[in-house]
């Protein structure tokens, strides 16, 4: 659309009312792509060594699922990202269970780790109230022995 009739008499020129989107399509992309490789990285959670096993799949409820990790440090982790200290795992646990819920809990748990210190962190989720826990793994890859 260009408004304007021409070139006037004094040799003006007239007026170009187009939106140039070229420049904003560039910086959404650039965006985007910003986006794109900053929110892996976004993801929290903590490395941990499932062992391998031939189980079948759990089934998936439709409430937030509850998991417990213990590390090859030893840090207990609530949902893979709030740390707990040993002393403080049962009444936050028992805080869960006071709040409504009551499905299952799941363990995580290193394979470097000693079979003591997951048979402890057993006992802290019987301690509180749980009844029933499920441990997590990993099916084993093909070539891996």
């Amino acid at each position: 659309m260009q408004l304007g009739g021409g070139r006037g008499a004094r040799g003006r020129r007239s007026f170009n009312a187009e939106i140039n989107v070229t420049p904003f399509v560039d910086v959404m992309l650039v965006l985007l792509i910003v986006f794109m490789i900053t929110a892996p990285l976004l993801v929290r959670g903590e490395e941990v060594n499932l062992p391998d096993t031939q189980s079948p799949a759990l089934r998936n409820s439709d409430s937030q699922a509850l998991t417990v990790t213990l590390t090859r440090d030893g840090r207990i982790l609530l949902n893979e990202e709030n740390e707990v200290a040993r002393r403080d795992l049962i009444s936050q646990l028992v805080a869960i269970t006071d709040e409504g819920y009551d499905e299952q809990i799941y363990v995580k748990a290193d394979t470097e780790l000693l079979y003591g210190d997951v048979l402890e962190l057993v006992a802290f989720i019987k301690a509180s109230g749980f009844t029933q826990a499920a441990f997590l793994t990993e099916l084993p890859q093909a070539g891996r022995d």
